[in-house]
């Protein structure tokens, strides 16, 4: 198959606002190049090593774009300029940050360049102090003996490199205790129901909008040991469908997760104290800084009781209660 490698180009100060909103537009799956993240990459992890190509630098030098592929088809020449249209309005959104030139280029490649284009960017991710997310085709060494969260990402949110998944993670390190029934509202790749399970939780319930979610999130359920009788993988709209969201609130939870973005949190709260059962947590992240008031806001208003707030790089999760 061809694809369409379709290329943003893009600024260090707005590149985190551009990833967010292709999220939001439902493009789930891109890869993020930046000089700066680069940089602070080497600072941060200088002590393994002593040496670093100076071709790779010269390379990653003045660079901040994302990357994201569409199949060969006649709608990639929409796809491109509805991004274009899209990257427009963000624009005009946030008028004080400085994006870059925000524009669009494609350029085509075969199933296997995407396929090593993408991999090569996923690597061991050590989180918090219990957690390492591995690629399902490596196979690291562990001497810290961590607990291993295995995922093939394939084209589906949640890989654990995002801060607000690390946020979530770290949170969950907190709040799982052992025996817990939680469920995850926009799961993904389904990385924070295992996390919660491999912590200890007896049971997870992932749901996504996204029918191929569910496909994959069980894909790498099976990956990590985990059978049906621990994590359920299911579609589902629980704002809009009020049916679907009592049914699946039934008998009520002790962690209820949303790693999405503000514009759904906001009218998720409402329906988040249906989930909680008494003296239960929720944890949402994906939140920006730009947008925390009015997720606190909305979090108040249905009657949850704000417990904490983390931020890491330009992006908050809260937890609270009801």
């Amino acid at each position: 198959m061809q694809w369409i490698e379709l290329t943003i180009a893009t600024a260090p100060a707005g590149i985190e606002l551009v990833a967010a909103r292709l999220t939001a537009l439902g493009f789930d799956s891109f890869i993020m190049d930046d000089q700066q993240e680069f940089h602070d990459f080497l600072e941060q992890n200088r002590r393994y090593w002593d040496y670093v190509d100076e071709e790779l630098e010269e390379k990653m030098a003045g660079v901040s774009q994302i990357r994201l592929y569409v199949e060969d088809t006649p709608q990639a020449v929409e796809t491109a300029s509805y991004l274009s249209e899209q990257l427009s309005l963000l624009r005009r959104q946030f008028p004080a940050v400085d994006f870059g030139p925000l524009t669009v280029s494609a350029a085509g490649c075969r199933d296997e360049d995407w396929e090593n284009s993408w991999k090569q960017y996923y690597q061991p991710l050590p989180i918090g102090e219990k957690l390492l997310v591995v690629p399902q085709w490596l196979h690291p060494e562990n001497p810290e003996g961590r607990i291993e969260v295995r995922l093939d990402p394939g084209m589906i949110f949640g890989t654990g490199a995002h801060a607000s998944t690390q946020m979530c993670m770290k949170a969950l390190e907190q709040c799982i205790h052992g025996g817990e029934r939680v469920i995850d509202l926009g799961s993904g790749s389904g990385i924070l129901s295992f996390t919660a399970l491999l912590l200890g939780a007896a049971t997870a319930t992932g749901v996504d909008i996204d029918p191929k979610a569910e496909d994959i999130a069980r894909e790498n359920a099976a990956m990590n040991g985990l059978d049906g009788s621990q994590f359920t993988a299911v579609t589902g709209n629980v704002i809009e469908d009020r049916a679907r969201m009592e049914e699946l609130a039934e008998g009520g939870y002790d962690v209820v997760l949303a790693n999405i973005v503000a514009d759904v949190i906001i009218p998720l709260a409402p329906v988040v104290p249906h989930f909680l059962r008494k003296g239960g947590v929720f944890l949402c992240s994906g939140v920006l800084n730009v947008r925390l008031d009015e997720v606190k806001a909305a979090l108040e208003a249905a009657g949850l009781t704000i417990t904490g707030c983390n931020q890491m790089d330009d992006w908050c999760q809260l937890s609270a209660t009801c």
